[in-house]
């Protein structure tokens, strides 16, 4: 028979837990929805600029103007920068990413990792705790940008790997995110940040544009190009920011449910224990009755 007090022990711990997941699940409910704003108003500029970044590019690549954040050749020294959160209990969340950057390292740069050259910059505490155990090259961590978010700061870092891409140290650059997509779904991203000469098979899909360009295109380069990849790489953490909150508010939200059936269910084998306890508690008072009889 089970141990009463043992199930009343489990049931308090249950609806402790619940209470703990029921918090959480508000903190990231909340979170979600003001992250959720900023990055539905960004969304349509990012897209817009980045049209005019293909469109751009395109125009560069049949001109004389040099393009300093375009490269040629076979791509030898990858940096990947992973974006993962700074806190678990969200799901799968953390655990694809971390996924899909191995494998793009097993598939895609298989010979440049074996001679030392692949590299990365890691956004949040679980991908650089993971990659550092699995022994792959942590060029940088910038775990604490999760903790303020901002344009400003993360442009900061932005700047850092467009100089490293522009100096040589890197010939390739890719992110690798969740996209949100609503709070149940998150959809994994993997995009080229640099080069941008990589956008322009998209220019064969779409319409290209008949700039005008005032005061010339060696200033849109030094401004338009520049911007456009700091919007993207704004987007592309904010994105991962808002998922991650999706993520953890989903996975509250189940764990609550499950602790409630859970109690139900050791609510219900407390009371058939009880049940029996009394039940043979009366069977010993009867049986002693009808020895005295005797």
């Amino acid at each position: 028979m089970p141990n009463l007090k043992a199930i009343r022990v489990r049931i308090a711990s249950v609806k402790s837990t619940r209470q703990i997941t029921s918090a959480m699940k508000m903190v990231s409910a909340a979170k979600l929805r003001k992250a959720q704003d900023k990055i539905v108003r960004l969304r349509p500029y990012a897209n817009k600029l980045h049209d005019i970044l293909v469109n751009l590019s395109q125009s560069l690549a049949e001109s004389q103007v040099e393009n300093i954040y375009a490269r040629e050749g076979a791509p030898e020294n990858i940096l990947i920068v992973v974006v993962t959160s700074n806190r678990g209990l969200c799901g799968a969340f953390n655990s694809n990413v971390i996924k899909e950057a191995r494998r793009i390292v097993a598939e895609d740069y298989l010979d440049q990792y074996k001679k030392g050259k692949v590299s990365f910059l890691t956004i949040g505490k679980n991908g650089f705790d993971n990659l550092r155990k699995q022994k792959f090259s942590i060029a940088a961590e910038q775990n604490d940008l999760l903790n303020d978010l901002t344009f400003e700061r993360t442009v900061a870092v932005a700047e850092k790997v467009m100089q490293a891409f522009t100096t040589g140290e890197y010939d390739r650059v890719e992110l690798v995110y969740n996209h949100f997509k609503n709070a149940a779904v998150q959809q994994l991203t993997r995009e080229v940040f640099l080069p941008v000469e990589s956008v322009k098979e998209e220019v064969k899909g779409s319409a290209n544009a008949d700039y005008i360009y005032e005061p010339g295109k060696e200033e849109i380069i030094r401004e338009l190009i520049p911007k456009s990849l700091k919007i993207q790489f704004y987007k592309a953490v904010l994105d991962s920011f808002v998922a991650e909150n999706g993520a953890r508010m989903t996975a509250m939200h189940k764990a609550t449910d499950n602790a409630t059936t859970m109690i139900s269910e050791l609510t219900l084998q407390y009371n058939k224990a009880r049940q029996a306890s009394i039940t043979n508690q009366i069977l010993e008072v009867v049986s002693g009755a009808e020895a005295l009889k005797g």
